[in-house]
């Protein structure tokens, strides 16, 4: 008998503790990060997110991680895997770079709410990312938030009012420059 999920373990444990992984990395640096693990003794199924600001680190990622499982699983002639890669998000920078107006746009929008601009990468994906990917280029604008993505995440109603009104210059801009 193979036991998937012992299998799984050790392919959890064979990637890299002291790098391409988000608690490893930072700013640009892309990564693998596992994400869920579904399994029973005879079936296993590990999902992974694979991040990068650059189209080929993509692919050098998703490659190193099929090497990988690949050569764990030369271990055990019996047992069988898929790797099947969906892309998620990729760097929205490639389609804004077309329609630079886009971003001249939101820009304007945050001053004239009286706001100081501050442009930075982030490291997640995104839905503007998605979108500009489909056709509707999207940059990231603020929302409010605060403590992003943790336990301790919230938003102030003077926030949220401050995202409004940019909104509502984004839309004007747009109205004037048409």
């Amino acid at each position: 008998m193979i036991n998937a999920m012992k299998i799984a373990g050790e392919i959890l444990a064979a990637l890299p503790k002291d790098r391409l992984s988000p608690e490893s990395t930072e700013g640009k640096r892309g990564f693998i990060h596992a994400v869920r693990l579904e399994s029973i003794a005879e079936k296993c199924t590990i999902d992974f997110i694979i991040r990068d600001f650059e189209t080929k680190g993509l692919q050098k990622k998703e490659d190193y991680l099929r090497t990988q499982i690949e050569e764990l699983m030369r271990l055990y002639p019996n047992a069988s895997f898929e790797y099947k890669v969906t892309e998620q998000y990729r760097n929205m920078k490639e389609i804004l770079l077309l329609h630079p107006q886009v971003v001249d746009h939101a820009k304007e929008a945050i001053k004239r709410s009286g706001l100081k601009l501050k442009m930075e990468s982030i490291r997640g994906g995104t839905d503007g990312s998605r979108l500009s990917f489909m056709g509707l280029p999207c940059p990231n604008l603020f929302a409010g938030e605060q403590a992003i993505h943790s336990k301790l995440e919230f938003i102030s109603v003077q926030d949220m009012n401050k995202a409004v009104e940019t909104m509502v210059h984004l839309i004007r801009i747009w109205e004037e420059k048409s």
